[in-house]
């Protein structure tokens, strides 16, 4: 696990300059962004990068849409291993009503699904583990709605530099009293609780969910 997450910057960059194609939908006004566990979180991301816009944002964990959506309404679902129960029971209500519908996974019975029922499909490799693939699809997916977010393609590739300026500091090779990963991970004792300041809940859910799933430690 270490190994790859050593290639987080490297995932990232490969990823935001693949040949992946993008799309540009129209007379949006409400995305819905569907997944579970490490796919949510991505969900979460985009749901902070849109909140400098109009555009009304909701975040499917689960296994139903909301009433709230209409003609106007963009549905993205992601599922890294692309067998998420919850994800494709998404996909299964939105083609009932011709809803604008795009799909992310590694392939599974969500791109079957997909091509079986002609929806809007992109396929990004898995790294591992889904939760080990997160900056994989998160830079395929900003790269993919480029034309409907409001990310700067300057900003997309600062975020990766400062990806590896912190890859350096926190790398497995660096096991030094200069890593500040290790020296939280001595500070963290008992039951633990993250908060964060407005507009960072995206990175707060990621960061509470890896501490449980990989150290298997309770977090609030």
């Amino acid at each position: 696990m270490h190994e790859i997450y050593d290639k987080w910057p490297m995932m990232a960059y490969d990823s935001y300059n693949s040949n992946l194609e993008s799309v540009n939908f129209s007379n949006i006004n409400h995305i819905i962004f569907s997944g579970m566990g490490g796919s949510g979180s991505i969900g979460d991301i985009f749901s902070s990068i849109m909140s400098q816009t109009s555009t009304h944002v909701s975040v499917v964990k689960g296994y139903h849409l909301p009433s709230t959506i209409d003609e106007n309404t963009l549905i993205i679902t992601t599922s890294i291993s692309g067998n998420s129960t919850e994800t494709l029971s998404v996909l299964k209500s939105a083609i009932k009503s011709k809803y604008k519908i795009i799909a992310f996974s590694s392939g599974g019975k969500i791109q079957d699904f997909c091509n079986k029922n002609k929806i809007e499909f992109r396929q990004i490799p898995m790294h591992h583990s889904p939760r080990a693939s997160f900056p994989g699809f998160l830079y395929s997916m900003i790269k993919i709605l480029e034309p409907i977010i409001p990310l700067k393609r300057e900003d997309a590739i600062q975020s990766i530099k400062e990806l590896q300026n912190t890859q350096k500091l926190i790398s497995s090779s660096n096991l030094n009293e200069n890593n500040p990963s290790l020296s939280l991970a001595k500070w963290i004792t008992g039951i633990s609780l993250v908060y964060y300041p407005w507009g960072l809940q995206s990175a707060a859910i990621r960061f509470k969910n890896s501490i449980q799933e990989n150290s298997k430690r309770h977090i609030n």
